[in-house]
């Protein structure tokens, strides 16, 4: 992924600022209670959502499986529709490719859908490095854009933020890059949006470069496809001469007959919609209507890698919804910012770092950025099991072992800081695999109860610190179950 978040801390210490920022607190609470209130009323409104559910787990993890076909079908589809079909093994190459493109135009500025490839591969720093200068374009991105602040959340990137502060950023900002906010403005919504609307109709009429993502590719027809709310994402994608959109490999779906599940599920897991407001399909080019020149970025990064691993694999399956993001009460008090990745949340917990690795320290730590409570399982659209791939990424932390990294097989050593964990784990395997050597240390601990302490020593004190210890029974349940009979008896 892109060097932009490295350097990051290790997600305890980076969350540590934010849950000390009430300000912050106050708009992730608001903001996320708001949403998933919304969101479930929507999803409650549908009489099969679980089949739904269902299905789209399945196309998934079925398109997964032949992610090799399909993709070839796509490039096939594509090219017969008049694009061109370029591949990126990494951020570098995905970069360098979309850079050469804009040169080839003679443009020095792009106008950008939202799209979170981009932003995993830092590609508008990788263009203004060439002098080209990209104007996102959704609201909450220009938000961050003109704050020179980090997206932190998947749907609604400027969610840390207030409307004082957004009134604030418009005044001081807008001028530096283009037209400037109207004297006078306000915080109130009504007047913020058509700050943001007078700036960007300027760059979309003048320009003649587009950027984008997509939410799905479909492999038998080569048709593209962006949902979104606001129409800024159907101006960049028409009026351009020429539009550029990098894609994960993840994206595909294999006929056109899928999408009707998935443009069930995103818009209510995502804005509480039963449909986006703005759909938008394209298949290659035509002469006479929208960009005559259409090129299409297949993004690996990490994906290959990630989907060698069985049990991990199941996070490609994600939809972008951030319904997880929502419902999770590690990432209400947090933030995204302390996540240090595009992809904050329980999916950002999974997915950064089986894409960029485990080895720094914020890549090591996401996998603990959790209370493992289940809440975003449960909301998720494609039933990601993401309590079940946080315990698995642990233990990679934890024991290491081998995985993928690069398209080839390496041997991770184990994490620093986990020495007492594994020796813990270690002797509790070998204590639970001796009956004698656990009913012993059974009968110990129950009578020796009234010496223990209320709180651990040393490393487990952060974990005692918060949570009350286990009282231990005055009796072992295995000599209970003897002296009564298994409770036959009726003895206490």
């Amino acid at each position: 992924m892109s060097g932009t978040y490295l350097g990051m801390p290790a997600f305890p210490v980076a969350a540590h600022e934010a849950v000390n920022n009430p300000t912050l607190r106050g708009n992730l609470r608001h903001a996320t209670h708001t949403i998933r209130a919304k969101r479930a009323k929507a999803v409650a409104e549908v009489s099969d959502w679980d089949a739904l559910r269902e299905a789209g787990k399945q196309i998934k993890d079925h398109t997964l499986r032949h992610l090799d076909r399909y993709l070839v079908q796509l490039e096939e589809a594509v090219t017969a529709a008049g694009g061109t079909v370029h591949w990126a093994a990494d951020a570098d190459e995905a970069n360098r490719i979309v850079t050469e493109l804009v040169k080839e135009t003679g443009e020095s500025e792009v106008v950008k859908v939202k799209s979170m490839a981009t932003q995993e591969i830092g590609l508008n720093e990788a263009l203004e490095a060439e002098g080209i200068r990209a104007y996102e374009t959704d609201l909450a991105e220009l938000i961050v854009q003109l704050g020179k602040d980090r997206p932190s959340h998947i749907l609604v990137p400027a969610i840390h933020r207030n409307r004082g502060e957004i009134r604030d950023i418009f005044r001081r900002e807008m001028g530096a890059w283009g037209r400037p906010a109207p004297e006078g403005l306000t915080d109130t919504p009504a007047e913020l949006a058509e700050a943001a609307r007078l700036h960007l109709r300027e760059k979309f009429l003048r320009a003649r470069v587009g950027i984008s993502g997509a939410n799905f590719m479909v492999a038998e027809t080569g048709t593209l496809v962006v949902v979104e709310s606001e129409g800024n994402g159907r101006m960049c994608l028409t009026l351009p001469e020429t539009l550029i959109s990098v894609v994960g490999i993840e994206k595909i779906v294999p006929a056109w007959r899928d999408l009707e599940v998935f443009l069930q599920t995103l818009p209510r897991s995502s804005t509480a919609e039963r449909m986006n407001p703005y759909t938008s399909m394209w298949t290659g080019t035509t002469d006479s209507d929208g960009p005559r020149t259409f090129h299409l970025v297949l993004l690996d990064n990490g994906r290959t890698d990630t989907l060698a691993d069985e049990v991990g694999r199941q996070a490609l399956r994600c939809i972008r919804c951030s319904a997880c993001l929502n419902v999770c009460p590690v990432y209400e008090r947090a933030g995204g910012h302390a996540y240090g990745s595009v992809y904050p949340g329980p999916i950002g917990a999974i997915l950064s770092p089986q894409l960029r690795g485990t080895a720094s320290a914020i890549d090591a730590s996401l996998p603990y950025a959790s209370t493992l409570c289940g809440a975003c399982y449960e909301v998720c659209p494609v039933a990601i099991d993401i309590p079940e791939v946080l315990v698995h990424l642990r233990e990679r932390v934890v024991e290491g072992g081998e995985t993928v990294r690069g398209g080839n097989k390496v041997l991770l050593k184990p994490a620093k800081g986990h020495a007492a964990e594994r020796a813990a784990m270690r002797a509790a395997r070998w204590t639970f695999s001796h009956p004698a050597a656990l009913r012993t240390g059974q009968r110990l601990a129950s009578r020796s109860r009234r010496f223990h302490p209320r709180t651990l020593p040393g490393p487990g004190r952060a974990w005692s610190g918060t949570r009350d210890l286990p009282a231990l029974p005055a009796e072992p349940f295995r000599d209970w179950w003897q002296r009564t009979n298994g409770g036959k008896d009726g003895a206490k």
